[in-house]
């Protein structure tokens, strides 16, 4: 009897300690919530300011160039006004004259003085030109006003294919601000979260793929690494401990490239590698099942898996002892007119 008491006892101790254990990882997540919740708005903030910005000191150049507009027309008008005036007053004045002279007496000496006031006027007057151009230019201020701003927002703002989901990425990796670039540092106490890496140096994209064609860069060339992997993994890819399957990948390990896929364990494929690359390019395929990588830099093709697709699939990348960066695309804008 006394046995079974002290058995029921250990039984009880060890469930105690995992409740303890599960306990510290609640804590610890609640602390980790609150701060990257903080984190994340201040991140936020920072960028609508950006934004902010960047639409004053349009509105505020765009008004500027409205008023340079104005002043240098009004201008423009104000000394055809007064060379306008002078020759009304010229004008007047010789009517004035003619009438004055035509109530006199001397008839003889009106029409002389009359005949040289007139032709000193016609020669001097001549009919005002009409005005043309002078009007503010309403529609090169306002046509397509907030596209154009748009279409020059392309400079200040940048589109990445692949943003790094930092709720996937070991606690040894530190991940950017902007979650585009990852590198090594000290493990730090985050969240045992189930969806987080605890064997290796990994981190998943934000978003997976289970249809059509996606394509993304990955810098890989920040510094002297020794080892990286670059490349795809399913949904549901084992997180905690060694992974099995689900995964088609480059790695680059002391020196030597390599093709590696899960084929009743790791299937691996000694590629030949000239000029080492500073950037990967991935290139997935979902629908016609390929998955391709090369060489932005100098165009070479690198290698290509085949491969039925049945499931999701997300970018990673593995990231030892230096710095990875996933890279923006470019922000094109296509306009289509109607026929």
């Amino acid at each position: 009897m006394e046995q079974k008491v002290q058995e029921s006892l250990e039984m009880l101790k060890r469930k105690l300690k995992v409740f303890n254990k599960v306990k510290r990882n609640y804590d610890i997540t609640e602390t980790h919530i609150k701060v990257r919740a903080r984190n994340t708005e201040t991140q936020i903030k920072e960028q609508f300011q950006n934004l902010h910005r960047f639409l004053q000191e349009e509105e505020e150049a765009r008004i500027a160039a409205l008023r340079e507009e104005e002043a240098q027309k009004s201008q423009e008008m104000k000394e055809r006004i007064e060379g306008l005036s002078r020759e009304i007053e010229t004008l007047s004045n010789a009517i004035q004259a003619a009438e004055e002279q035509l109530r006199s007496d001397d008839h003889v000496s009106f029409l002389q003085k009359y005949k040289t006031t007139m032709e000193g006027v016609q020669l001097t007057l001549q009919d005002p030109p009409p005005v043309s151009g002078v009007l503010i230019d309403e529609a090169k201020h306002l046509k397509n006003l907030t596209f154009r701003v748009w279409d020059k927002m392309k400079d200040i703002v940048s589109y990445t294919p692949v943003i790094l989901d930092p709720n996937t990425a070991h606690p040894r990796l530190i991940l950017s601000d902007d979650l585009t670039s990852v590198r090594c540092g000290e493990e730090r106490p985050l969240p045992d979260n189930p969806e987080r890496f605890d064997c290796y140096d990994r981190v998943l994209g934000s978003e997976g793929f289970n249809s059509g064609s996606h394509s993304w860069d990955v810098e890989v060339g920040l510094g002297d690494s020794t080892i990286w992997e670059v490349g795809v993994c399913v949904e549901n890819f084992q997180r905690k401990g060694y992974m099995k399957s689900g995964y088609w990948y480059i790695v680059f390990s002391m020196g030597e490239y390599a093709a590696v896929r899960a084929k009743s364990g790791p299937y691996k494929t000694v590629l030949s590698v000239n000029q080492k690359p500073q950037r990967i390019r991935v290139q997935l395929d979902w629908d016609r099942g390929q998955l391709s990588f090369s060489d932005p830099d100098s165009n070479t093709h690198l290698h290509t898996f085949t491969h039925t697709f049945t499931e999701r699939l997300f970018p990673f990348i593995y990231n030892y002892d230096q710095s990875l960066k996933m890279l923006p695309g470019k922000i094109c804008i296509t306009l289509e007119s109607h026929s």
